[in-house]
């Protein structure tokens, strides 16, 4: 589990370790921390910028001692950086995990990092799925339709996977609404036919028929039970 510092507390912590659950979160520099931190002297220099370095702590209200990871940060003038300063140690910004594995300092920051891209989907559902937009009531109510919203996310996934199986691009929700899913058009006729005159910005129909061919000849879904007995037989 990675989790940010708003689970940075010794329940949440005791919870994951009583079900032997690996977690790694974001310390919150407390001045009792910060004090730790003024005493470390041995880091490990990954770059010219970036050090590491690790140690036991226990805090004063907390059951037990548990292991911090400290990434060290040179500021740099033409780069934001990412991380909490000191004020006794300055030119340096901090980042400090505490965690319950047993991996090298570097893989915990590296795996940490990797939080990012569900920070990304988590945005696309509040700005463009509305998953914020909505209280009722109910609480279960409130929880269905946020997990109808999941559901719907979760089949523009399998839809892009489907498309592209070795997943070379990526588009967001609203992307697919507007390249693939969304088509201005106007029904008009042709002699005495309706037609449907498609926008050209979409692409075009020659370009989406086997799209169309495909859902005009998709199998209705039926159980085996129904299907003939010799087929079954067969």
């Amino acid at each position: 589990m990675r989790a940010d510092a708003g689970f940075y507390a010794d329940h949440f912590l005791s919870f994951l370790e009583e079900r032997a659950l690996p977690y790694i979160v974001v310390a919150r520099l407390t001045s009792y921390l910060k004090s730790r931190l003024y005493q470390v002297t041995q880091w490990h220099a990954i770059d010219r910028i970036y050090c590491v370095t690790e140690f036991n702590f226990k805090l004063w209200n907390w059951k037990t001692e548990r292991r911090f990871v400290v990434v060290r940060e040179e500021v740099q003038p033409n780069k934001a950086a990412v991380g909490r300063k000191l004020l006794d140690l300055p030119g340096y910004v901090f980042r400090v995990f505490v965690t319950n594995r047993r991996d090298p300092a570097l893989e915990i920051w590296r795996d940490y990092n990797g939080r990012a891209t569900v920070e990304c989907r988590i945005d696309e559902l509040k700005n463009e799925l509305a998953a914020d937009h909505f209280c009722l009531r109910s609480f279960f109510a409130t929880e269905s339709a946020f997990l109808a919203v999941l559901f719907g996310f979760n089949l523009l996934g399998e839809f892009q996977r489907a498309l592209d199986p070795a997943r070379k691009t990526y588009k967001q929700p609203a992307t697919l609404r507007f390249e693939v899913l969304t088509c201005g058009a106007i029904l008009g006729r042709s002699g005495h036919h309706l037609v449907l005159h498609m926008s050209k910005n979409w692409g075009g129909y020659s370009s989406r028929k086997p799209f169309f061919k495909s859902l005009l000849h998709w199998p209705p879904p039926t159980s085996p039970k129904f299907d003939p007995a010799i087929k079954n037989a067969a």
